[in-house]
């Protein structure tokens, strides 16, 4: 096996799957690992290289790290609902699992998926970059009281990014994360936007929202070329790199893009004030009856409809040279291209 391989994390999943292919139509050699009891339905027809181990496992890493050049971690536990232990376990030990096994196996180049929410998803009307301070847990009401599971994915992933940028600089590995925006494409089921189109074709009148706010988005096809483009760099040292839109978007009129590509008429926007309590409520007793499943509204899933969100992506134009080659109406409208020929709406 020689340098053009490429070992993926994570790869079964939405981003993951975007990864696979445009390293295989790159004519990269790829490797992915993956659970024993992982779907590979993203996988099929690819031609990959599947390797079966656990990132909480070091020596089932090593072990299927062996003999690659290049490994891309994407493995994570991503979600706003779940016990604060797996999202440690997963996303700050699974870290620090993969990079020791890189260095067991003699990999010093590492690509990483991070994450915007680092630098704090709360309204903020200043357009945060790389520079800007770890501000990833978000102060809702009654967070004293019961904490909002979605800053549990937060806080875990600027953990593992402190780990990661800590070990990456005592064993002298290059390491670049890559902190992408929210990302919509081709598979995607957890992130929010298949959720409104949903909503919207069961006829659900009314829902969160408001014309005031920018939200920064990436369609996933871009963001797998971000990748493969910092591949290509070699990059040496440490980077982080926040990678989305060349500008963010109003997001009402993001949903509106994706609710006409459907044919589905949007729903009219409540206003937060309607809302928030009756999330608040949900959660909290979701949260006493420690059940499985989310509530349909959380402080956290309200919030994220009224916030304004936005970063500068000048410095993946300046390392990268990383322009997103598809409008946004053009990704929102493959992205309901594929949710159709799956029959999903």
């Amino acid at each position: 096996m020689n340098k053009n391989w490429v070992m993926i994390t994570g790869a079964t999943g939405f981003i993951g799957s975007h990864l696979i292919r445009a390293f295989c139509e790159n004519q990269v050699g790829v490797g992915c690992l993956i659970r024993n009891d992982s779907n590979q339905i993203n996988l099929k027809e690819l031609s990959v290289e599947i390797k079966t181990g656990d990132i909480e496992n070091i020596e089932d890493l090593t072990k299927a790290f062996s003999g690659y050049e290049w490994v891309i971690h994407n493995a994570a536990k991503v979600s706003d609902w779940g016990d604060y232990e797996e999202f440690y376990q997963t996303n700050v030990i699974g870290t620090v699992n993969v990079l020791r096994a890189c260095v067991r196996a003699g990999i010093n180049n590492i690509l990483m998926t991070g994450s915007n929410s680092v630098y704090g998803e709360e309204n903020c009307d200043i357009i945060k970059n790389e520079q800007s301070p770890y501000n990833s847990h978000y102060p809702y009401f009654g967070d004293g009281l019961f904490p909002c599971k979605l800053n549990y994915y937060r806080d875990t992933k600027a953990l593992a990014k402190k780990e990661a940028l800590a070990f990456a600089a005592r064993h002298n590995l290059n390491l670049t994360i890559l902190e992408p925006v929210w990302v919509y494409g081709e598979r995607e089921f957890n992130t929010g936007f298949y959720e409104y189109l949903k909503a919207a074709k069961e006829g659900i009148p009314f829902v969160p929202g408001t014309k005031q706010n920018n939200f920064h988005v990436i369609y996933a096809g871009d963001l797998a070329k971000a990748y493969f483009l910092a591949f290509k760099k070699q990059l040496t040292g440490i980077h982080c790199i926040l990678v989305g839109n060349q500008r963010s978007e109003n997001m009402d009129k993001i949903y509106e893009l994706f609710c006409s590509e459907a044919g589905l008429k949007k729903p009219g926007n409540l206003p937060k004030a309607l809302v928030y309590p009756v999330a608040f409520l949900m959660e909290l007793l979701f949260t006493l009856f420690h059940s499985p499943s989310p509530p349909l509204l959380t402080r956290g899933r309200v919030n994220m409809f009224y916030d304004n969100i936005e970063f500068s992506v000048e410095k993946a134009s300046q390392v990268l040279g990383f322009r997103n080659s598809f409008s946004l109406e053009e990704g929102v409208r493959r992205t309901v291209l594929w949710y159709k020929e799956q029959g999903l709406i």
